[in-house]
């Protein structure tokens, strides 16, 4: 009788490049042979990938851990892995805290799972944190989805917000090639992918740090350069990209989204705050006005286009008066989505050891209001799209209701409407938008000709 493989389960916090490096590990594994378990308890080997951005996600870390170290004092066999930010962050004291672990690795480390596991399945308790240089992904990524993708582009940040762990944890940045990011889009063509995104934790610095990489004499030096060297590979039919930087952003980005038909008319771009005492604090390098200039060049060249964007409420020393400050702008901007989170100290950073930390129950209560002015301008920006027909790129069923399928317009509404998943996955349908929500849609499709 052949032994049956190994199980293993990965549940990933936090961030796309979190995901991203979660799909590039279970590809290693399952090129060890391994099979995914739904469930963690009927896994071998399970990895948690962590993110420190928030504390909630950290203390979701400790507790899941806590559950599994219980079992593998029962199944000794059980592996135990902490990937990611936190474990670049907290290195061996993880060891200390949860000594059941196996396997400590951080982010730049995700291509190395496969040498490493060697040396845990060679008895060996295993932290790999230092700095390395990015290796090309050259894994097979199982990815969760059949349609839509993550490429990275650049990894790392060299920005020094005052608030944020990134850098601290992922490491400057490091821009993969043209060649080896067009390459890999490629044979996700050919396996059938049909939406790239690309990512980087500051996807407006790639290239700075690569030599002079030509393609037909024009230097590929910036990310509008990378958009047109991967513009046209055959079979993708979607280009997204996240996260890009007010204070890196370009005019020439705008104009190539609008050039370029691939490019969807989304731009994610975080703001953080809307006063600007509190972004020289968080040392973000721009100021509201300049936030402002980028979003009407964009409403004036691409009028459609749907904006999001991150903000942080409760910062240390936020006033009342400096709170409303960043309504304002959410009320005048008017985004499609927003990403809202109340601050929250994060070990290693500037801001956590300040003295003016606001109170839980102010930073609650900012939160709130914040996220129903949110929901009240994403609900405006909803109505636009009532009676109009809207491509949508179909991923997955609608887990609520078998008879409608799911997928994304191309300012990544999330839409619904009747079929049947197993015709539609991976088409790009035309959709009769007929009910409108904060942010999802319902319509009918048109005919497929």
């Amino acid at each position: 009788m052949t032994p049956s493989p190994r199980r293993y389960h990965i549940t990933t916090f936090g961030c796309q490049m979190n995901k991203a490096d979660s799909e590039r590990m279970a590809g290693v594994l399952e090129n060890l042979g391994m099979e995914w378990s739904e469930d963690p308890n009927g896994a071998d080997l399970i990895l948690y990938n962590t993110c420190t951005i928030r504390d909630n996600a950290e203390q979701k870390v400790y507790s899941y851990l806590g559950r599994q170290a219980k079992r593998k004092q029962t199944q000794p066999d059980l592996t135990l892995i902490v990937a990611g930010c936190v474990a670049q962050q907290e290195g061996e004291q993880l060891l200390r805290r949860v000594p059941e672990l196996d396997l400590v690795m951080g982010p730049q480390h995700a291509n190395r799972l496969g040498e490493l596991l060697e040396q845990v399945f060679a008895g060996q308790q295993v932290v790999a944190t230092e700095a390395v240089h990015i290796m090309e992904d050259i894994t097979k990524p199982r990815r969760d989805s059949a349609v839509t993708a993550w490429v990275n582009a650049i990894y790392g940040c060299n920005e020094r917000c005052s608030y944020c762990v990134v850098p601290n944890v992922r490491g400057v940045e490091q821009s993969r090639t043209p060649e080896a990011i067009r390459t890999e889009m490629t044979e996700l063509a050919r396996q059938g992918y049909k939406e790239i995104t690309l990512l980087g934790q500051n996807i407006d610095a790639y290239g700075r740090d690569l030599p002079g990489a030509t393609e037909s004499g024009r230097h590929l030096h910036t990310f509008t350069d990378l958009l047109y060297f991967v513009h046209d590979i055959e079979g993708i039919e979607r280009l997204r990209f996240a996260t890009s930087h007010p204070r890196y952003f370009t005019e020439r980005l705008i104009k190539a989204c609008q050039e370029l038909p691939k490019v969807c008319e989304h731009f994610h771009i975080p703001f953080q705050s809307g006063d600007n005492e509190i972004l020289k604090a968080m040392k973000r390098g721009y100021s509201i006005e300049r936030y402002r200039q980028i979003i009407d060049r964009i409403r004036e060249l691409m009028p459609d286009a749907a904006l999001s964007a991150d903000v942080i409420v409760g910062f240390p020393g936020e006033t009342e008066s400096q709170f409303e400050n960043t309504l304002k702008v959410v009320a005048d901007i008017g985004f499609d989505q927003l990403n809202t989170a109340a601050y929250s100290p994060r070990p290693g950073t500037p801001a956590a050891l300040w003295e003016n930390q606001l109170p839980e129950e102010v930073k609650v209560d900012r939160l709130q209001r914040l996220n129903h002015l949110v929901s009240i301008k994403a609900g405006e920006r909803s109505r636009r799209y009532l009676g109009r027909i809207e491509d949508v790129l179909v991923e997955e069923e609608n887990p609520k209701d078998p008879g409608q399928v799911m997928g994304r317009t191309r300012g990544n509404r999330l839409t619904f409407f009747p079929g049947q998943i197993a015709s539609l996955r991976g088409r790009v349908v035309p959709v009769q938008i007929t009910e409108v929500r904060a942010f999802s849609l319902t319509g009918i499709p048109q005919s497929l000709g």
